[in-house]
């Protein structure tokens, strides 16, 4: 009786295997298949919007609102980007900069990016002066039109070119668009 019990879970673990298996590799094949245009290097140029959080990793939060234009002109594998954010707190930066995208399969980019630009800190948080220098890294998603979503993380600090340099991190939840309106 015994014997027989462990052969039906036997049975049955090997069958949910099976099927865990098949479910598995399909997901994994759908997750890493290139998207349906031709080649997962030859993206457009985009348009990024976003919302997120400001100063999170500190007592001055706030909410973070940014566009962004992503140009797909190359210069070795590096590609212009520049863009604006403003929070919550009436703080506002705008720069410009350089960024690439590392593709995993045909559906997953991470794409880290350094700027440079000016910042009006508002009510928000000091950053200890004008000039502050942007480094972010965003992991996404690609769609079969390429349009990505993606999670931005990222540093503002200027680098110590100031007496004060507090420096900050933000987090934003991004949905980057393809355009040609850079293109004409």
């Amino acid at each position: 009786m015994i014997g027989h019990g462990l052969q039906s879970v036997s049975k049955g673990l090997a069958v949910g295997l099976a099927i865990f298996h098949v479910v598995a590799i399909s997901v994994i094949a759908e997750a890493t298949a290139e998207p349906k245009q031709t080649s997962k290097n030859i993206d457009p140029d985009f348009v990024t919007v976003g919302a997120g959080g400001f100063d999170v990793n500190d007592n001055e939060t706030a909410g973070q609102f940014e566009i962004q234009g992503r140009l797909n002109n190359r210069l070795w594998f590096f590609k212009p980007h520049f863009g604006m954010f403003f929070t919550t707190e009436s703080g506002f930066y705008g720069y410009a900069g350089v960024m690439t995208d590392i593709f995993f399969g045909g559906r997953f980019v991470a794409s880290p990016s350094f700027a440079v630009g000016g910042s009006h800190e508002g009510d928000g948080k000091e950053l200890g002066g004008t000039l502050e220098f942007r480094s972010a890294i965003e992991l996404a998603y690609r769609f079969d039109d390429r349009s990505r979503l993606g999670i931005q993380v990222g540093h503002l600090s200027n680098a110590g070119i100031y007496a004060e340099n507090p420096g900050t991190e933000f987090s934003i939840l991004n949905y980057s668009i393809p355009t040609n309106v850079f293109s004409r």
